[in-house]
């Protein structure tokens, strides 16, 4: 998948606002709520076009025909349209505008824009040219209702935000930046600005550190920061003080090597922090697994792909994990349920058991405490026998012989041949139950298998042969 994060598909389609759907992590990107079909073909003209003209081309009523519906959208006719608009006389817009891949390089008329965005709430400008921070402000501060905006993969690495400019995104709520390349620096004055601002996304922007703020964004409650290249806990640690409100933290496909801090620490950083995700990161020790414990809020983490788990298969690693959080509700975006955790902690101390003192870890000692010193499991093979070893004796002659469960009596006498001498048809054969009581039982049924005789090893084929 490319790097453009929250980048629309083909078509022309306005819907519901909805909210956003679980982040797919298995194929290393995030999809978000501005993933709306619409994209349009990037223009010819080199020099890049305006907002304004491709609104008027996109929800042009030619191009974009009225459609009924509640949250579908609106006819705007502007009430007093400047002389010589390039607008039409009216436009059929909804209140998510998609306009990705269009070619945009700047905002355009902000008269026109004011005119037929007043209603909008969502808007989709990623992978655009968009490369001007004073030019996405023009656009953004005349959408008085926006409450989300992308702007992945526009080149902005570089590009520096102007104090003044910032404001004018400040009834944002969701703001995406994934493949922008922007500074940290401008997040900071971005975040600074956004009074309400609730999630943010800054994947695949090449972080390998975390700048320090004097001002925090107490309303932050949604953070995607993966694909990134942060690897010390001392970067991770700056995002505490400046989202001190932040419920999830996804930071996977970083390659963080370890947790450094104590329990005192990490209760106080993340205090809020429900949902963490550290797929294919770099965790290699299980002390770093049992420190996300002490976040006092936690309920749910993801870890996959990490090297701690590498020697273990699916079933040790799930049960491993349970026991060592028991703190968490869901792991891996599956439910922990009651009977899943005693069976998983059950587990773990059997599979410590016989380990040296020294390699048991805290955790084992605990459930040691819940449960008791618990013996290994029997193991029991529950598949069904094939073979047996009896004793086959015919008049004074023994012999210890392995048979076939699975065949017939009339393989078994065939078989029986080469043991007593004797042609099948010359022979009767019984079988003596050497645990029983009984007394012997005539084989009589050349198609019945010998398996129903519940033959066992040890038991005794006795071989006659007929008289004439």
């Amino acid at each position: 998948m490319t790097a453009g994060l929250f980048s629309s598909t083909r078509g022309i389609k306005s819907r519901r606002r909805r909210p956003p759907p679980r982040t797919p992590e298995k194929d290393g990107v995030s999809a978000g709520p501005a993933e709306r079909d619409g994209a349009m073909e990037p223009p010819e003209d080199a020099g890049g076009r305006s907002f304004v003209e491709v609104l008027s081309e996109k929800y042009s009523p030619e191009n974009f025909p009225l459609r009924r519906g509640p949250g579908m959208g609106v006819v705007v006719v502007p009430t007093a349209a400047p002389q010589g608009s390039a607008m039409k006389d009216r436009l059929n817009m909804p209140t998510i505008l998609v306009l990705n891949s269009c070619g945009i390089r700047r905002a355009g008329d902000q008269t026109e824009i004011a005119a037929f965005c007043a209603h909008v709430i969502e808007l989709d400008l990623s992978h655009n040219q968009l490369q001007d921070w004073r030019e996405i402000s023009k656009i953004v501060s005349n959408i008085p209702n926006l409450e989300f905006l992308n702007l992945s993969s526009n080149p902005l690495s570089g590009r520096s935000l102007e104090p003044r400019c910032a404001g004018g995104f400040s009834r944002v709520r969701r703001l995406v930046l994934n493949n922008t390349r922007v500074s940290w620096d401008t997040v900071m004055l971005l975040t600074s600005e956004i009074p309400e601002l609730e999630e943010l996304f800054l994947c695949l922007n090449e972080y390998g550190a975390v700048g320090a703020s004097g001002v925090a964004c107490p309303t932050l409650r949604l953070l995607h920061i993966t694909h990134n290249g942060l690897q010390d806990w001392a970067e991770v640690r700056k995002l505490g003080p400046m989202f001190p409100g932040l419920d999830t933290l996804v930071m996977s496909n970083n390659n963080l090597s370890s947790i450094q801090d104590g329990e005192d620490v990490l209760r106080r950083l993340f205090p809020n922090l429900r949902s963490i995700s550290l797929t294919n990161s770099g965790l290699s020790r299980w002390e770093d697994i049992e420190k996300l414990n002490w976040f006092p809020k936690l309920e749910e983490v993801r870890l996959q792909g990490i090297p701690l788990l590498q020697s273990y298969t699916n079933a040790e690693r799930r049960s491993l994990m349970i026991a060592h959080l028991p703190v968490i509700s869901l792991l891996n975006s599956s439910v922990v349920s009651d009977c899943e955790r005693e069976d998983a902690e059950r587990f773990f101390i059997r599979y410590y058991v016989d380990h040296p003192e020294e390699e048991q870890p805290n955790r084992y000692h605990s459930l040691v405490t819940k449960y008791g010193k618990l013996e290994p499991l029997a193991e029991i093979d529950l598949r069904p026998r094939n073979r047996a070893l009896v004793e086959v004796r015919c008049e004074d002659k023994v012999e210890e012989l392995s048979i076939r469960l699975d065949q017939t009596v009339a393989e078994l006498k065939k078989q029986l041949t080469t043991v007593v001498q004797l042609s099948t048809s010359s022979m009767r054969i019984y079988y003596i139950d050497k645990g029983s009581a009984f007394g012997p039982e005539e084989m009589k049924y050349n198609t019945r298998a010998v398996h129903s005789y519940s033959i066992q090893d040890g038991d005794e084929i006795l071989v006659v042969p007929k008289t004439k």
